[in-house]
This record gives C-alpha cells, structure tokens and sequence, in this order.
C-alpha cells in the first residue's frame, strides 16, 4: 500500500523514524507538533496517523497523544513496516526473520500446490519459469525481480489455503529489499533458475513432494547466501 500526496509525505518520515528506533517506544507525539513540522494541515496528519495505527506502530489517545507502541504490537507483516525496517539499521535482523519465515512456509506451500492450483495456476506458473529464465540470461534484474515476486505469490495462492496466499506481499518486500540492497548475485545464478523450473514442472505434475524439496533448496539456500553476506 502506497499512500500518496501529503499524507504519504508525512508517513514517509515519520514511518522510518520510528521502525529504526529514532523515535523510541513509549515516545508521545502531538498532532499540533506534527502539523507545525511538515507544514500540514490537521486532516492530513489525522490521516497519516490512522495510517500508523492500522499497522499498530502508535496508538492514539484524547488528552494523551499519539504514542510508539513497543515493536511486539507492530504488524511486523505490513510491506510498508518492512520496507521501513529494511532501511534502517535493523535491516539484517529484519531480513533473516523474514528469510526463516519463508523457510518455514513456502515448501509448504508449494506441497499444497502441487494437489490445490487450478490448470490456470499452471499456466501461468509455468510462463514464469520461462520468463524467469530468459531474464535471468539476460541478466535483467528489475524484470526478473518482477517476475520472482510474482512466482513465490502465485505459489503460495495456488496453495489454497488464505493464510499463505495472504503473505505473498510479504515475500515480495523481502525480495525487493534483496535487490534494493544490493544483496543479489549481478546475474542470478542458474541452479536457481533450474529450481525454480522444478517446482513449477513438479506442481503442474502434481509432485507434492518434489515441490516441497525444490521450494525447500531454494528458500534455505537463499538463506544461506543472506546469512554470508551479512556476517
């Protein structure tokens, strides 16, 4: 979700500051400070606000403020508090929880494909291992980004159950935050690719279990890589 015009102006400061810890938990913000500071109206500092507390990083009060909630509260699931933790220094922390939870979920899901995506799942599984493929020899990272997030979506919502499907946007934050930091090979390497050409051939075939292991490599290998490069 991209909030747009003033209020995403405001959230685009406020955001960041306060998933990096610049502003702490238990901090008190006040609208009329707000407003002063960005030079806003009250509408459009209500508005980011709702924003902030739909994701659960602040609580507002009559007579109280808005304040930072503690990070266990947050919707740590939300792409835009990811993407905001992603910038600062908790980027590391952020990227290896994200890195296990896929771990923990995609194989799965990609077991649950194998018996529950549809023949137009297939279909389009199977043209994105083929574009994956030629954009990964064309070493085209932006289109291959494009076309990965929407194969580990397209995964976990053929998998047919709502809890998976529903981090598809999560996956794909985590893999942007990869490219956006520079933590992907220059050209992505063709084990991956021929992988991900396995889990797509073993779902259309209904191969649960060779689904699972392909997804499996894939996920604990990418993983991996993340754990080298950050130390």
């Amino acid at each position: 979700m991209e909030i747009q015009g003033l209020p995403g102006r405001v959230l685009d400061e406020l955001g960041p500051a306060i998933a990096s810890g610049e502003i702490p938990e238990g901090a008190v913000l006040r609208g009329e400070e707000l407003e002063q500071r960005f030079g806003v109206s009250r509408t459009v500092v209500r508005e980011a606000v709702r924003v902030l507390e739909g994701m659960r990083l602040v609580a507002s009060r009559r007579r109280v403020g808005i304040t930072v909630q503690p990070k266990s509260l947050w919707d740590v699931f939300d792409p835009m508090v990811i993407r905001w933790r992603l910038a600062g220094a908790d980027r590391p922390a952020q990227l290896r929880s994200l890195g296990s939870l896929r771990v923990a979920v995609e194989p799965a899901a990609a077991a649950l494909a194998a018996t529950h995506a549809t023949d137009d799942d297939r279909r389009e599984l199977s043209s994105l291992a083929v574009e994956l493929t030629v954009a990964a020899r064309e070493a085209d990272l932006t289109t291959f980004l494009g076309h990965d997030i929407a194969f580990h979506a397209l995964v976990l919502r053929a998998s047919g159950n709502e809890m998976f499907a529903h981090l598809g946007d999560t996956v794909g934050a985590v893999l942007t935050g990869r490219t956006e930091y520079h933590l992907m090979p220059h050209q992505p390497e063709p084990y991956a690719i021929r992988l991900h050409r396995e889990v797509a051939d073993a779902i259309c075939g209904g191969d649960a279990a060779h689904a699972e292991r392909a997804m499996r490599t894939i996920v604990t290998g990418a993983l991996g890589e993340l754990n080298l490069q950050l130390g």
